[in-house]
């Protein structure tokens, strides 16, 4: 049996709260999760955004940060969808010192 078949076969026996936390730490980690996000030194003086945006992840963060719900920030952002939102939150905790710069560099301006 190969090491993926024997991961397979250990996966499958997880309950399935352990299974969603597994895949969550696989596409953070290996920065799956960011396929939604895009960094274009041409946008946004290169930081990184959501697709098909100029909305800046670290925008979001600090929304988030100041107590705006998912909801709320949909309401103020309606080009966004709640999977933009999901691609953004796993872009800042796969890259927490490049968004919290990009905080501190545009609290500072």
């Amino acid at each position: 049996m190969s090491r993926v078949e024997n991961l397979a076969a250990q996966i499958a026996e997880l309950p399935n709260h352990e299974k969603r936390q597994l895949l969550h730490l696989v596409l953070v980690k290996t920065d799956f999760m960011s396929r939604g996000i895009t960094s274009d030194p041409r946008i946004c003086g290169g930081d990184a955004c959501v697709v098909r945006t100029r909305i800046p992840v670290w925008l979001l963060m600090q929304a988030r940060r100041m107590g705006a719900t998912d909801l709320q920030i949909l309401a103020s952002y309606p080009s966004l969808n709640l999977e933009d939102l999901e691609n953004a939150w796993a872009y800042a905790e796969a890259h927490p010192h490049e968004i919290e710069q990009q905080i501190l560099h545009h609290e500072a301006a």
